[in-house]
Order: structure tokens, then sequence, then C-alpha cells
């Protein structure tokens, strides 16, 4: 049986498929102007028996394909359970939010903290940043240095306008891109530190690609912090671990109904 996870992000749109719970394959690609035609042709090439979509657009999957939609914070919960069990909470960084969750059980979550009305601490304020430096994003991620520019400001419009007047004043921008990576992990720490942040903690989302935001967010949590192989694929894993478990739990539910049937 193959069972898909559609997470469409504001950024990027991510699908994985699963065989029998195994992962088959994964998808990435930018999610434009027209996600939803993208999503309809990857599934043709490659169908699935069972599909559930979250993420920003997942309602706009949701009503077209038509498939179940969940939300972010529960399929990445379910996702992050499965990419290292022993995790106790959950930080994702991706382009338009921010967001902090707390595991419970198998896949399930307590208390979270979201960031979804401002652009500080997103990837897409990283991303204006590192334009504003002339980097690319990798360049942004790795090229720094160990002796950071303070950037006073995490509103995005101002803070842009502040990195042009470090440049124009000569300082490095080595060290200007390692002040900004430094700000945003201590929005984010400061954000996830209103709720039962544990020990050990996965990071995932596409600014877990970020090696130098790695390090300054484990630095600022003062905690074991995780970063899974994909963690971009990580909230489409958990949509599509939870379109497995409902088509097994349904199944399961349509042998029952027989069994108590040819009793009967």
């Amino acid at each position: 049986m193959i069972s898909a996870g559609i997470d469409v992000g504001s950024r990027t749109t991510k699908i994985v498929w699963l065989d029998d719970g195994q992962l088959a394959r994964a998808e990435v690609f930018d999610t434009g102007v027209e996600p939803l035609d993208r999503v309809l042709n990857a599934l043709a090439a490659s169908p699935a028996d069972s599909i559930v979509a979250t993420g920003y657009g997942r309602r706009l999957v949701g009503a077209r394909l038509p498939c179940p939609v969940v939300t972010e914070i529960r399929a990445c919960a379910r996702g992050a359970r499965c990419l290292a069990p022993d995790c106790r909470s959950v930080i994702d960084i991706g382009g338009q939010d921010t967001k902090a969750v707390e595991l419970a059980g198998e896949g399930g979550f307590g208390r979270f903290e979201m960031n979804d009305r401002c652009a500080a601490g997103t990837g897409r304020f990283l991303e204006v940043m590192a334009r504003a430096l002339g980097y690319t994003i990798e360049e942004f991620a790795a090229d720094v240095d160990d002796r950071p520019v303070p950037v006073n400001s995490m509103c995005t419009v101002f803070a842009e306008s502040e990195v042009i007047s470090l440049i124009a004043r000569g300082e490095d921008r080595r060290r200007i891109a390692l002040g900004l990576n430094l700000a945003t992990a201590r929005r984010v720490a400061a954000m996830a530190s209103r709720i039962d942040l544990r020990d050990r903690t996965l990071f995932v989302g596409g600014v877990a690609r970020n090696p130098c935001m790695v390090r300054a967010l484990r630095e600022e949590l003062k905690a074991d912090l995780m970063v899974p192989q994909s963690p971009q694929t990580a909230v489409a894993l958990g949509a599509a671990l939870i379109a497995a478990e409902a088509r097994c739990a349904d199944a399961d539910q349509a042998l029952q109904s027989r069994a108590q049937y040819q009793q009967g």
C-alpha cells in the first residue's frame, strides 16, 4: 500500500511517499503560484492509495483531490516522533512561520508556540538578509566569522536597512551574517522558552539545513538539538504516516465488520 503526505509550504512543497510504512521516495519543489498543478503531476507519476495534505496550502490540495487535511502541528509531531523516537520536543522553522511543539504519546503533541504573523525568525527573513549581503542562502549559512556584528532590528524592513548601513560602514559581511543568524536564534529560543522545551529537541524545516543556525540555536537553547538527515521533509513524512495509519485503521474496521457479519 502506498501512502503520500503533501506539505504545501509558502516557499516549497514537499511530498513523501511510503510503501507499507517505509520511505519510497520524496520530492521537493518551489511552491510558486501554481502549486496544485505540480502536486497533481507528481501524484499522476507516482500514485498513492491514501493521501493526507498539510501546510499553508493544504485546503487547496484537500479540496481538489479530495483528501483529508491535518494541521502542520499534528503532522510535525508525527514526523518528529518517527525520525527521533526519543525526542521530547520539536522546533520547525519554515519559510513563513516558526513553531515550537511539546511532544506527547505516540506522535501526539501538547503545548505549542507559533509565530506566523511576522517574518522575523523565519526562512523568509534569512533569505532577505542573505540577498542584502549579496549572498546565496547557502553562502549565508556557511560563510560566517567567529566575531558577530550585532544586529538590533528583527523587523525584516528595518533589519535590511540596518544591514545596508553596516555594509556602508565597512563591516565584514561574514560577521554581519553571523550576527543575523545569532539574532534569529535568540528570537526562536525566546519563543520556545514559553513551552516546556525538553532536553532532546528535534530541529526540522528548511532552515534546519543552515549549519550556522543549528550551531547558534543549540547554544541559545543549551539543549541536545538533533537534526534529521532530511529536515525539510519531516512534516510531509508525518502527513504520509497519518495517511498510512488511517488506511490501516479503515482496513481493520472493515475486517471486524465483516467478521461480525459472518458470525451473525
